[in-house]
């Protein structure tokens, strides 16, 4: 059996999709941020995501929407079957600017904020708020890579993993940039290829 991309969400600064279906816009009129309003939006019960820093935020939200659309199947997978694929090109920035700044102001630094000054801590988000343990890699590439992509999940797909969830994450100057696929050997879906990934992606 083939692997397949079998679902896939964008997260822009203003829009929300799930297999190029838009699932919510931003309100400008609402006194929330973006992210809180799709957390709202997404009907979820997890009150650590407002501890949370941006690029975990958005992390959580895209593999939250891609689960819903696949329970039954995400459920059949052992916990330690599921591997996680991430990469990104400004790293934890975000949140190192908050910490440097927090620390310059308050003359001390701070422990809440300092965890998320690794990029990868987003992975670990995911993996604890749906109990995932399988394989996980997190790379700061220039830009985005299919290929890359595709080769590393197709390693763990022909070892223990069953499904690979993969994502292209960036928080730049608070601006909000998602691409989040599930890949599992299917029946049906979107070829796991380095071209149709680099096309679904929409990434130049």
């Amino acid at each position: 059996m083939k692997n397949f991309i079998t679902t896939y969400c964008h997260i822009s600064g203003d829009t929300c999709s799930l297999n190029g279906k838009v699932l919510a816009t931003l309100d400008t009129s609402s006194e929330d941020g973006w992210l809180k309003q799709l957390y709202r939006y997404s009907r979820q019960t997890y009150p650590k995501f407002y501890k949370m820093d941006m690029l975990s935020q958005i992390g959580y939200l895209a593999s939250g929407f891609i689960k819903s659309n696949h329970v039954t199947e995400l459920s059949e997978y052992a916990d330690d079957e599921i591997a996680l694929v991430f990469a990104n090109r400004f790293s934890s920035a975000e949140s190192d600017i908050r910490f440097q700044k927090s620390y310059q102001e308050q003359k001390a630094p701070s422990p809440a904020m300092f965890v998320y000054t690794l990029p990868n801590i987003v992975m670990g988000e995911i993996a604890i708020a749906n109990k995932w343990y399988g394989e996980n890699m997190f790379a700061v590439l220039p830009k985005f890579d299919a290929d890359w992509y595709v080769n590393y999940s197709q390693i763990l797909l022909q070892a223990d993993a069953k499904a690979v969830l993969g994502g292209w994450i960036n928080i730049s100057e608070e601006k909000p940039e998602a691409f989040v696929f599930l890949v599992e050997a299917a029946e049906s879906g979107v070829e796991f290829s380095t071209d149709n990934l680099h096309s679904l992606s929409g990434i130049d």
